[in-house]
């Protein structure tokens, strides 16, 4: 399924909700990255993933939250992550969204690395990533 599949999908599915507010992170071209490679424990992914987004419908007031990640190898342009919640309220859906990216960029269940022209290289969770997690407790 596309991203836009995906989206014309979750959408179709929550017509009484009022918003309706979707994010795309895409892997980036910055610092000659040629390659960004995702990898996951499949046993504990899917399970965090589902609670994830059910932690965002019950504090956001949520009618319902999609989560969708892929995993594999990515080139830059290529979509890497779909969220997308929908809520009666503007506002809830906006912080919802927020709320589910910053999760998943520091404390997913996800492993990334980069291949730029000097080879291989694991990404960690940077400090402006941590701080914005933090600000969710």
């Amino acid at each position: 399924m596309s991203v836009g599949e995906a989206l014309a999908a979750f959408n179709a599915a929550h017509s009484e909700a009022g918003g309706v507010v979707s994010f795309l992170g895409k892997v980036r071209p910055d610092g000659g990255v040629r390659a960004l490679e995702l990898t996951h424990y499949a046993p504990l992914t899917l399970p965090g993933m589902e609670g994830l987004a059910q932690t965002a419908k019950d504090r956001f007031v949520l009618d319902g939250a999609l989560v969708w990640h892929r995993v594999g190898v990515m080139t830059p342009g290529e979509a890497i992550v779909l969220v997308a919640t929908a809520a009666r309220h503007r506002r809830n859906a906006f912080e919802a969204a927020d709320f589910l990216m910053d999760h998943l960029k520091s404390a997913a269940w996800f492993w990334k690395r980069e291949r730029r022209d000097d080879g291989w290289r694991w990404i960690e969770p940077r400090g402006e990533d941590h701080a914005d997690l933090a600000r969710w407790k």
